[in-house]
């Protein structure tokens, strides 16, 4: 069913809560505030690849987070980019204004540049998540106040390996030189504070390319890198002199 279909098909049909399993509700209140993007912060994967910018995630990638990240990504459910793009959107904003809470050097325009899926994925899902995922995060972002548009000029330079199942190392040398920049692409992004965004952060090792690719054709800086969710064990603690905090799912 392609994405179009799967459009229609959610106004006119009853669906379930991808959280829980609540009637007639895409996502329910609650388990929406797992999305809400109050627990946005630092995440740094075990076994740090070279090159990964600093990366914000808004969620662990845990229970209601897992759940509703799937239903988007693998059964179309094409109405939960909103919440999805409002928990990126968080992130996004992390990643720009970056680990001392300011805005980093430059202009103020945010470009999000999403991790381009295979080609043979989004034939098959009828749809780029992804992509659509940072859409609705930079909608939410200017409504917000911020200039924030999606500048997709990351396209796959190869055939990669299924990453599952592989462990850190293997991962970074699956992705190794699999990306590059579009025609045009390092123009396209050229005087804005890049954020490289995806669904979800493993090991880091596809930022890290994603990074790389875009240096090498003389685009950036990239300030930094922004997921939807990321390992538990993954998000960094902060401490201050009056708390402890640590960034987790609700």
């Amino acid at each position: 069913m392609r994405g179009w279909w799967r459009e229609l098909a959610g106004l006119v049909l009853p669906g379930a809560c991808a959280g829980c399993g609540a009637l007639r509700v895409v996502l329910c209140a609650a388990c929406g505030r797992a999305l809400d993007g109050a627990a946005a912060g630092p995440v740094r994967p075990s076994g740090r690849p070279r090159g990964l910018p600093p990366v914000y995630g808004a969620a662990a990638y845990e229970g209601v987070v897992r759940a509703v990240v799937l239903a988007h990504k693998e059964r179309g459910a094409l109405a939960l980019s909103g919440p999805l793009g409002v928990a990126l959107a968080a992130a996004v904003a992390a990643a720009a204004q970056g680990p001392a809470g300011r805005p980093a050097a430059g202009p103020a325009a945010v470009v999000l540049v999403p991790v381009p899926s295979a080609a043979r994925q989004v034939r098959a899902r009828g749809h780029d998540p992804v992509r659509r995922t940072a859409l609705a995060a930079a909608g939410r972002l200017r409504r917000s106040g911020v200039p924030a548009r999606v500048a997709s000029v990351l396209r796959q330079a190869r055939a990669v390996a299924d990453q599952a199942g592989l462990g850190a190392r293997e991962r970074w040398e699956n992705l190794a030189g699999a990306l590059t920049v579009c025609r045009g692409g390092a123009r396209a992004v050229a005087g804005a504070r890049i954020v490289l965004v995806d669904d979800v952060m493993t090991t880091g090792s596809t930022l890290a390319e994603a990074a790389r690719a875009l240096g090498a054709a003389g685009a950036g800086p990239v300030v930094g890198a922004a997921v939807v969710a990321a390992p538990p064990g993954s998000f960094v603690r902060i401490r201050s002199s009056t708390r402890t905090e640590q960034h987790s799912c609700e």
